[in-house]
C-alpha cells in the first residue's frame, strides 16, 4: 500500500493521468475556459463517510502537490437519501460551498436535469462527428473516457451530453457461506431461486446451519429497496420503467419480481429483520454468521474479510451472479459520479481533480483498500488485482449486464414511491397486485415529459 501510495503523486502529470488534459499542443486551461471551466484555487469535496481513510490519504496526496488548490472533504452522513437531501440544499440556494460532488449513478439524470451541474467536455467515441463541446480547439480538454466500461458512462450522460465522470461502478452480486454450503454437500452456488431455497433447507438442517437466516435484501424504506424492487422484477424479465421511460407495472413480470420478495418475507426465508436493515446494517447482519446468502455490493468484501474480529465469517464466504427465478437474475448497477456544481468557483482546480480521483492509480489504491469497482476496463483483467479479489470476474459481467434504476429529473419523488411500495407489499400491508397499480399511478406523473 505504501508504493501504491507512492504512486498517487505522479498521477497530476499528464503522462499519468487516464483522463488526459494534455495533448502537446497548447494549454488544456484555455480550452477548458472555453467549455465553461473557468477557475484556479481551493475547492471541496462533497462525499460519504469516509470509512476505510483511503480516501483522505489520496486527497493528502494532492493537497501536497497542490499547495494553491487543496481540496477539502465535506462528509455526509451514512444513508444515501440525507446525502442527496444536502447536495440538493446547497444547489437549490446557488452555493459555491459545493464544489465537486460524489453522485449516487442514480441521481446524476436529477442534477443535470436541474442544471446543478456543469457540463464537460468530452472526447467524441470513435466514428463520431463530433461530441460534447465538440469545438476542435477544446481538443486539449476534452476527456477520454474510452478506457472505462461503458455501462459506467452511460451513467455520467443526460441527452447526450456528459456532466459527470464514472469514479466507481458496481452490481448486485451473491455473497454466500461457501463453508455452510460445503458442510451440506452442495458444491456450488444457486443459479435459480428455487436452487437456493434447496441449499437453504440443507444447510438449516446441520448442527452448524441451525438459527441461520437464509437470505437478506434490502426491503426497508431506503435506496435498498429501490434497488431490490429493479433487480427482482429485471429478473423476472420486466422493468420499473419502459423504454419510453414511463411506468410498465401492470404485467406478469412485474407481479412475479415484486411477489419474490413478497414470498420470501413471507415464508420466513428472510429475516423480520429486513424490513428495517439498510445496507450497512445487513453488512453487520452477513458478518456476524447469522446469514446463508445474502444480495450485496462490492464494497463489502474487504470488510468481511477482515480478521481484526470484526467479521464472523472471514474466508469462509464467496460471492457468485444473483440467481433469478429460471436462471442467473439481473443485477442492479451501482456506483458513484463524480461532477462539479454548477454554482462552484474554481471549475478547473475541479476537472483536474476529477482526472486525479478517476485515474488507474487512484483506482487501484481504492480497490486495493476498499474493494470499490472500478470503471477502467484494464483493473478487471490485471491477474494481481483479480489475485487478491477473486470476485472481480463476476463483478465486471454483473456491471456490463445490470439493470441502472430509474432516471428521472424527479427522482427523489420515483425512488420514494418504489420503496414505499416495496416495504408495503413485502411486509404484508397491501397485496402485490394493489402495490403494483398504485405505483403505476404515482409514477405516472412523475415521470411524465
Amino acid at each position: 500500500m505504501r508504493r501504491t501510495y507512492g504512486v498517487l503523486a505522479g498521477i497530476v502529470t499528464c503522462a499519468a493521468l487516464t483522463l488526459s488534459a494534455c495533448d502537446g499542443d497548447g494549454d488544456g486551461s484555455s480550452r477548458a475556459e472555453a467549455a465553461g471551466l473557468k477557475g484556479r484555487g481551493p475547492i471541496t469535496f462533497v462525499t460519504g463517510k469516509d470509512r476505510s481513510g483511503s480516501l483522505h490519504k489520496q486527497i493528502d496526496t494532492w493537497n501536497e502537490g497542490h499547495q494553491d488548490e487543496k481540496v477539502r472533504v465535506i462528509e455526509l452522513p451514512d444513508e444515501p437519501a440525507d446525502q442527496r437531501r444536502q447536495m440538493i440544499q446547497n444547489a437549490t440556494n446557488r452555493s459555491d460551498a459545493y464544489s465537486v460532488l460524489n453522485l449516487d449513478v442514480a441521481w446524476t439524470a436529477e442534477f443535470a436535469a436541474n442544471r446543478w451541474l456543469a457540463p464537460l467536455p468530452t472526447v467524441p467515441p470513435p466514428g463520431a462527428p463530433g461530441g460534447s463541446q465538440g469545438s476542435p480547439a477544446l481538443k486539449g480538454a476534452r476527456l477520454d473516457l474510452s478506457t472505462m466500461l461503458p455501462a459506467t458512462i452511460a451513467t455520467g450522460r443526460y441527452r447526450g451530453r456528459l456532466y459527470a465522470v464514472p469514479s466507481a461502478s458496481d452490481a448486485g452480486m451473491l455473497y454466500y457461506r461457501k463453508d455452510l454450503l460445503e458442510k451440506a454437500g452442495i458444491s456450488a452456488p444457486p443459479r435459480t431461486y428455487a436452487e437456493m431455497w434447496a441449499a437453504c433447507d440443507r444447510v438449516r438442517k446441520i448442527p452448524e446451519g441451525r438459527g441461520v437466516d437464509c437470505y437478506l435484501t434490502g426491503v426497508d424504506r431506503s435506496e435498498s429497496g429501490t434497488v431490490s424492487a429493479v433487480e427482482a422484477i429485471g429478473s423476472a424479465g420486466g422493468a420499473i420503467l419502459g423504454p419510453d421511460g414511463r411506468p410498465a407495472l401492470n404485467t406478469p413480470a412485474a407481479r412475479r419480481g415484486l411477489g419474490f420478495l413478497v414470498d420470501a418475507r413471507k415464508d420466513g426465508r428472510m429475516p423480520k429483520a429486513a424490513d428495517t436493515l439498510d445496507t450497512e446494517g445487513g453488512r453487520r447482519h452477513f458478518q456476524s454468521g447469522r446469514l446463508l446468502f445474502q444480495r450485496q455490493w462490492a464494497y463489502q468484501y474487504t470488510l468481511a474479510e477482515k480478521d481484526d474480529g470484526s467479521s464472523e465469517v472471514a474466508g469462509r464466504f464467496a460471492v457468485a451472479p444473483l440467481p433469478g427465478p429460471d436462471g442467473p437474475g439481473v443485477a442492479g448497477l451501482g456506483g458513484h459520479d463524480l461532477g462539479i456544481s454548477a454554482f462552484a468557483r474554481n471549475k478547473l482546480t475541479s476537472l483536474d481533480f476529477i482526472r486525479y480521483l478517476t485515474g488507474e492509480a487512484a483506482q487501484r489504491a481504492a480497490l486495493l483498500a476498499t474493494s470499490q469497482a472500478p470503471t477502467l476496463a484494464a483493473l478487471y483483467d490485471d491477474p494481481e488485482m483479480v489475485r487478491r479479489f477473486p470476485y472481480l470476474p463476476v463483478l465486471r459481467a454483473a456491471i456490463q449486464s445490470a439493470r441502472p434504476r430509474p432516471a428521472a429529473a424527479r427522482y427523489g419523488d420515483v425512488t420514494a414511491a418504489i420503496q414505499g411500495s416495496v416495504h408495503d407489499a413485502v411486509t404484508g400491508r397491501i397485496p402485490v397486485d394493489r402495490a403494483l397499480s398504485g405505483l403505476q399511478g404515482e409514477l405516472g406523473p412523475l415521470t411524465a415529459p
